[in-house]
Formats: structure tokens, C-alpha cells, sequence
């Protein structure tokens, strides 16, 4: 049994916890320190403000107002500014890919799953080219920082290391592990999975800011003159990593407090499943799709959704910023069930949400893009946003900025435009791709 006059045994007991301890005899050596090791890693004040918040109610004020959103500027002063912040060495590329492949029937980390219609890239890969570019074209390192789960994170080390990153340096990628917190019944009690391990959870995609912090990659950031971080999730192939227009509208905008810029799509319905920008309490703000009344959904201002601003989770955030509001995002409870040693059993799941930073800015920036050209995710194994969805936005952006560039594509030729070859029409070297792209080809440029 553990000491019961250690500060482990004590912290329990005072909380009513010692249920965990019922089947210590029965464990062997190795299993006693494995669950003394996870006793040990709880952090007692967080579980105290869990036990607390299962008092509380779940509901949120409804009352929100539209924000102000901007159209993304095409001007050459915008991208001027932006590309020599990025020759200065001040972006890095902050990315969530704590997720698995298991609702695409892919098993592996998310990021390696091959996301391209023909030569089948992983969403790692798409990333990473679009560093790789980047740095070449404004002669830079740019650092990426990858937030994965506990259960993914060696297999994401060894897939990018046995792909040779990509063609990115190892030393400028930084690897952290999102965190794990408790997962209480609702009574507040910790709910054992094995009679040697109780349940947890990932303390959801808000826990990548606390995660830079704790694991020192804000530190690290700081010490390589990083200002920025351009936020994407590992699931959307069409998100544009490197943004210098983006970046520039970030620090320049005179209405905001340049600590928080986010891109937004129109929604194509007001059914749609995404977030919505609004306002609360004067601060922008998400507000999540199932958190609309079926009034606020289907609001019209002249003939436009009043919430009709989606969010496609790609964000810009300064630096300083995160590093001053790491450790204040607030916790969010939900009701899930989970497997537990006696079976099945209702359970409070608590974790944090990035967009949460939002409205902790004095202001912050909402920029309008162009779905068909940032946004193509793959969530869902068919239907909407799924691999055939995605690759057919693929395709079709790979078309479109071709013939922009002033390639010809017959009908009935397939294209796939690499990373490699450019961030936007202009940039695409068309001396290098046959012209034209003949019918019933298949052509990776």
C-alpha cells in the first residue's frame, strides 16, 4: 500500500478518492508504480476545480451579436510587408495533430494519413512542403512546433524521421505531447479502467497553448525571435501555412490588438456544422454550431446569414500573447460515455478549446477567405468532408491555379498541385509543366 503518511495517500484521502488504492494486493510490483506513477502526475488544484465545476451549469448566454469581418486583402503592399516579416525570421508554423486515422478506417496518427488525389501525400507532407518552399523562397528558417496526443506522438517522431522530415532540418521541428487530465464519474470520482489505471483524457485542442508553455517551446520560440504563429490543424490539405497577406493584415490591422487573427469561409447553409464568429460581451468570440439557437442559425442581414462566418480553425497568434494567457483558458465540461473497469459508466470528459484565446484579446481580426481555396478538411469517412470531398477541392484548386498561371488542361486531365511548385498562381514556374496538360493524363506538378 502507499505510505498513509505520504502527501500522495493524504491528497487522496482528503478528497475521497482512495477507491483507486481497492485493489492494490492484487497488483504485481510493476503495476502498483505503474498506477502510483499516474496517482502522482495528477495535479490536485485542477482536480479540486473539476469537482467544483461539476456543480455548475453546463449553460452558456446565448446572447451574441455579428462581428465585423474583413475581406483578405490582394494588394502588393500587404504582401510585401508580410514576406520581409518572414525573411526577419519571425513566423513559426504551430500545428495540432493529436488526432488517429480510426474514423477513416487508417490506422496511424492523422498527419500521415495520404490525403492527395494522385500521388497521395500525407497531411504531414503537405505541411511540411509548404515550409520547405517557404523557407527557400525567403531564405529563412521557419520552426515548426506540432502538438500530438501521448498515444501518437512516437509514431509521429518516427514517421517524420523515416520520411527525412520532409526535407526539413529534425532540429527545427519541436514535439510535444498533449496533456492528460481526469475523467470523473458524476460524483466527482476518478473511474478506474483497469484495477492498475483509471481513466483519462486529452485536455482537448486548447491544451496546445498551456502545452507550448509547459514544454518550453514558447521559451524556445522566444529565444529564435519568433513573433508569430501561423495556428492550422493537420487535418485540412487546402490551409495555407505560410500566409505572408494574412500575416501582414495580423500586425498592421489598426483596429485590432494584433494578438489574435483568424480566418473565416462563409457558411454554405445554416445548417452547416462549423463555428461562427460573433460578438459576447463585446469581445469577438466562436460560438459553436450546436451552441446556436435555430433563430441565430437562420438570421438573415440583407440577404446574409447574420452568424454566417465560419471558422476553419486557422488562426494567427503573437507570441507575447500566448505566453502571457498560456495557463488562463477556461474548462469546458461534456458528458460522454466511457469504458470502465465495471463496464460502461456516464462520465464528465473536461477540456479546453483554442478558440478560447479570442476573446482574452483586447480585439481581434476576422479575415474572409475563399473556401475553394482553404478549406477542404477530412474528418469524416464519407459524405462531407471526407477523403473524396477533400481531394475533389484539391483537384479542382490545382486546376484553377494552373490555368491561372497559363497552362492549358484539357478536359479529362487529372492534375495535383505540389506545395513545391508555389503558394499561389504567380508563384508556379510554368516552364517546368507541359503545355498543355493533355486530356486523359495524369499530371503531379
Amino acid at each position: 500500500m502507499i505510505d498513509k503518511q505520504s502527501n500522495l495517500y493524504k491528497q487522496l484521502q482528503e478528497r475521497d478518492q482512495l477507491h483507486v488504492l481497492k485493489f492494490w494486493d492484487e497488483l504485481s510490483a510493476i503495476e502498483q508504480d505503474e498506477l502510483t506513477r499516474q496517482l502522482e502526475s495528477i495535479d490536485f488544484s485542477l482536480l479540486d476545480e473539476f469537482v467544483n465545476m461539476l456543480q455548475q451549469s453546463n449553460e452558456m448566454s446565448q446572447e451574441i451579436e455579428a462581428c465585423e469581418v474583413h475581406k483578405r486583402c490582394e494588394c502588393n503592399h500587404h504582401q510585401e510587408v508580410g514576406e520581409a516579416m518572414i525573411r526577419k525570421g519571425e513566423l513559426g508554423v504551430l500545428t495540432v495533430a493529436g488526432g488517429d486515422g480510426t474514423r477513416l478506417g487508417w490506422s496511424g496518427p492523422k498527419g500521415t494519413y495520404p490525403a492527395t488525389p494522385l500521388s497521395g501525400k500525407s497531411l504531414f507532407q503537405l505541411i511540411a512542403e509548404q515550409i520547405v518552399y517557404a523557407q527557400e523562397r525567403y531564405g529563412v528558417t521557419i520552426p515548426w512546433y506540432i502538438m500530438t496526443s501521448v498515444s501518437n506522438s512516437e509514431l509521429t517522431k518516427s514517421f517524420l524521421l523515416d520520411n527525412n522530415c520532409f526535407g526539413l532540418d529534425r532540429a527545427d521541428i519541436f514535439v510535444f505531447e498533449q496533456k492528460q487530465v481526469p475523467t470523473l464519474d458524476e460524483h466527482g470520482n476518478l473511474i478506474l479502467n483497469t484495477k492498475s489505471s483509471f481513466v483519462t483524457n486529452p485536455d482537448g485542442h486548447g491544451g496546445i497553448i498551456s502545452g507550448l508553455q509547459q514544454s518550453g517551446a514558447l521559451a524556445e520560440m522566444e529565444g529564435r525571435g519568433i513573433q508569430y504563429l501561423s495556428y492550422v490543424q493537420v487535418d485540412n490539405p487546402l490551409a495555407r501555412v505560410v500566409d505572408p497577406i494574412f500575416l501582414a493584415m495580423h500586425a498592421m490591422d489598426d483596429d485590432s490588438s494584433n494578438e489574435v487573427s483568424s480566418k473565416c469561409v462563409p457558411k454554405t447553409n445554416s445548417e452547416e456544422r462549423v463555428g461562427v464568429f460573433c460578438k459576447k460581451d463585446g469581445r469577438v468570440s466562436i460560438q459553436e454550431y450546436s451552441d446556436l439557437t435555430d433563430e441565430q442559425a437562420s438570421e438573415t442581414t440583407e440577404g446574409e446569414l447574420t452568424f454566417g462566418a465560419g471558422s476553419i480553425a486557422i488562426h494567427m497568434f503573437s507570441r507575447a500573447f500566448l505566453d502571457q494567457i498560456a495557463s488562463s483558458l477556461p474548462w469546458h465540461k461534456a458528458r460522454k460515455k466511457v469504458a470502465a473497469l465495471e463496464g460502461e459508466c456516464n462520465a464528465i470528459k473536461f477540456e479546453t478549446f483554442v478558440f478560447d484565446v479570442l476573446p482574452m484579446a483586447a480585439d481581434s481580426l476576422v479575415v474572409q477567405v475563399k473556401r475553394e481555396d482553404e478549406f477542404a478538411p477530412i474528418k469524416n469517412a464519407n459524405g462531407d468532408d471526407s477523403p473524396a470531398t477533400s481531394q475533389a477541392l484539391q483537384a479542382s484548386r490545382s486546376r484553377r491555379w494552373l490555368i491561372e498561371a497559363g497552362i492549358d488542361i484539357e478536359d479529362g486531365a487529372e492534375v495535383e498541385l505540389s506545395p513545391l511548385s508555389g503558394a499561389s498562381p504567380r508563384e508556379i514556374n510554368v516552364s517546368e509543366i507541359p503545355n498543355p496538360i493533355k486530356s486523359g493524363q495524369q499530371h503531379v506538378v
